[in-house]
C-alpha cells in the first residue's frame, strides 16, 4: 500500500518538513556519487566511488560497537567476499584504516540524509510529506526538527543492537520517517488517507483510515528478513518511539 495524500489540512505551511525533504534530495542529487541514482548499470568506477563515499560518511554498526573506523580488510571482506558481519574486533596496530578521521557518531546523523536509490528516497519522501506536515503543524517546527533527528538516531541504534558485527553501512531516513508515522497513528488515527493498493495487477485508490494503513505497514516490517538489505528493526524502533512520543505529547496536552 502506497499513500498518495491525506485528507488532514494544516493550519500553517510545513516549512521544516519541506526543508528536510530538500536536504535529502539535495544530498542525493548533488553530494552522493552517481551510482545510487543512475538508471543504467553503474560503471565499476561509479560503484567504487559510491562504496568509498558510503563507508566514509555513513554509520556502520561495527564501528559504533568497536568505537573505531573499519579497516580495509573488513571493508574488503564485506564488499568483495560478501561477508556482512566481518567485524574483526580490535585491529592490529599495522592495519590499514581507509578513513582514520571519520567521526563515527556524527555519521549516525549523516546517515539519515543518505539514500541508496531513487526508489529508496522517493518512498521515504512521500511518506514524510504526507504524514510529516500534520505532525510539524501540531508539534511545532523546532520540536519537530529535534524529534525527527531523535527518531533517526534511535532507529539506527536499534538496528545496531541487533546487528552488532555488521560491517554494512546504514543509510536512509526510514527510521526517522517511521517515528513521524508513529505519532500520526496516535494523533490522527481516523484521518483518511488516499492509498494506492494493488489487488493482483488491478490498482485501487481507497480512502483508508490512517490507523489501518499505518498498522499494516508496521506489522509488515516483521516479515522482512535480515537478508533483505532492509534495516527493519530501525523501522520498528522508530515507529515505537513515535507512538510513545505521541502518547506522551497527547497526555501533556490533556493536562494543560
Amino acid at each position: 500500500m502506497i499513500p498518495i495524500r491525506d485528507e488532514n489540512p494544516t493550519r500553517r505551511p510545513a516549512i521544516v518538513t519541506g526543508l528536510l525533504i530538500a536536504v535529502c534530495l539535495g544530498v542525493f542529487l548533488f553530494v552522493q556519487p552517481t551510482a545510487s541514482r543512475t538508471l543504467d548499470e553503474p560503471t565499476t568506477d561509479e560503484l567504487v566511488d559510491e562504496i568509498e563515499f558510503t563507508y566514509e560518511y555513513a554509520a556502520v554498526p561495527c564501528e559504533l560497537i568497536e568505537n573505531r573506523p573499519l579497516t580495509a580488510r573488513e571493508i574488503t571482506a564485506t564488499q568483495v567476499t560478501g561477508d556482512p558481519n566481518a567485524c574483526a574486533g580490535t585491529p592490529d596496530s599495522g592495519s590499514l584504516v581507509p578513513f582514520p578521521n571519520k567521526n563515527i557518531w556524527v555519521a549516525v546523523i549523516v546517515s539519515i540524509f543518505l539514500h541508496g536509490s531513487w526508489l529508496h528516497i522517493a518512498g521515504n519522501m512521500i511518506f514524510l510529506w504526507i504524514f510529516g506536515n500534520n505532525i510539524e503543524d501540531r508539534m511545532g517546527r523546532g520540536h519537530f526538527a529535534v524529534f525527527f533527528l531523535m527518531s533517526g538516531i534511535i532507529a539506527t541504534l536499534a538496528h545496531v543492537a541487533v546487528q552488532l558485527d555488521s560491517t554494512v553501512p546504514v543509510v536512509g531516513a526510514s527510521g526517522a520517517v517511521a517515528g513521524v508515522m508513529g505519532v500520526y497513528l496516535v494523533w490522527f488515527p481516523r484521518a483518511r488517507v488516499r492509498t494506492l493498493v494493488f489487488i493482483t495487477i488491478i490498482p485501487l485508490w481507497p480512502r483508508l483510515p490512517a490507523a489501518v494503513l499505518l498498522v499494516v505497514w508496521f506489522v509488515s516490517q516483521f516479515y522482512i528478513g535480515n537478508d533483505s538489505g532492509v534495516a527493519w528493526m530501525a523501522h520498528v524502533a522508530g515507529f515505537i518511539f513515535g507512538v510513545v512520543a505521541g502518547l506522551v505529547g497527547k497526555n501533556e496536552r490533556l493536562r494543560t
